[in-house]
């Protein structure tokens, strides 16, 4: 009777569904979208689209990029937070999105912390600091001078309320302590535009869509706000060295998906993001961009975007920006 027990027992244990034991999720098995919540063209969409074909090319599956520009990110950022959490709806977050939103707007439709999950950072920039080359502006010092003659101070275009190159203009202007005007635009790339055209005086623009211009002579490249100097820009000085040591603004790309998503799957596209990041060809194309490729992943990018939260929190607070 013992024995038989025993037996029965063992069968039904067997039956028994064990969680470690089933099968690692066959992810993706249909198209993949990625949300980005800026404007075609701009720097966050040129690395949407960079990794979104190389994870194509190992996956054997279409990765769609959707932009969704507007409100400096957030309304795309709203949009992927209410999206299935099954991992196929990505979000193509920057420190825009996820660390500087919050000190910018009374009311954000979403929380960066709770309402995503950080999956892999991609990739690391800071931005230069780039002017319409017919104001004759080739440092930092004419660009204070410039500021202080012109009424009302230059105009600078941004690639929206509540980005991370508005916030970083305006921690510039405070360290500078020169008059500006703000200019939002949906993206970058139209803030570029017009600053080239001379519809705005300058903007702050990472390096990967404004190298072209600078290199063509269709904008003149000021200073870059890292505390290093950049490879691809070697005789381009830091602010730092222009008599401002303290002064450093650095953003990133990275990938986010809704809080929700399963753990399996979302451990198996952290990997695979990092493993694309730092190939080779991939590292070394950021790095001609003037960016460094990135393999935090998980919970170390979680804390990442908690502690530049925290970070930008004082730079707006030094900045004297108020929510709107």
């Amino acid at each position: 009777m013992y024995r038989r027990l025993v037996l029965l027992l063992g069968a039904a244990l067997c039956a028994m569904p064990i969680a470690h034991a089933q099968p690692a999720p066959q992810w993706p098995d249909k198209p993949v979208r990625i949300i980005v919540p800026f404007a075609a063209g701009g720097s966050t969409d040129i690395v949407a689209r960079k990794v979104a074909q190389r994870l194509g090319q190992l996956t054997s599956q279409p990765f769609v990029v959707e932009n969704k520009p507007g409100a400096g990110g957030t309304l795309g950022a709203a949009y992927a937070k209410v999206q299935p959490a099954d991992g196929y709806t990505l979000f193509l977050g920057t420190v825009s999105t996820q660390s500087v939103a919050p000190f910018l707007y009374k009311t954000l439709p979403y929380d960066p912390l709770r309402d995503f999950r950080g999956l892999a950072m991609i990739a690391s920039v800071p931005n230069v600091v780039v002017v319409n080359k017919k104001l004759g502006i080739h440092d930092l010092k004419q660009l204070i001078d410039a500021a202080r003659q012109k009424p009302g101070g230059l105009t600078y275009g941004s690639s929206g309320l509540g980005s991370s190159n508005h916030l970083a203009t305006e921690a510039l202007r405070a360290t500078l302590d020169i008059p500006l005007t703000h200019v939002p635009y949906r993206g970058s790339g139209p803030a570029l535009t017009d600053t080239m055209a001379g519809h705005v005086d300058f903007m702050l623009d990472v390096a990967m869509t404004s190298l072209p211009y600078i290199e063509r002579g269709d904008l003149n490249a000021v200073a870059v706000t890292s505390k290093a100097r950049l490879a691809v820009l070697p005789q381009l000085p830091t602010v730092a060295e222009q008599g401002f040591p303290e002064f450093e603004a650095v953003g990133w790309f990275g990938l986010f998906t809704p809080a929700a998503t399963p753990d399996p799957v979302a451990r198996r596209i952290a990997a695979l993001v990092h493993d694309v990041v730092l190939e080779k060809d991939m590292a070394a194309y950021f790095a001609a961009q003037g960016a460094t490729a990135s393999g935090v992943t998980l919970a170390d990018f979680d804390a990442v975007v908690a502690a530049d939260r925290a970070q930008w929190g004082k730079v707006a607070q030094m900045a004297r920006i108020q929510p709107e």
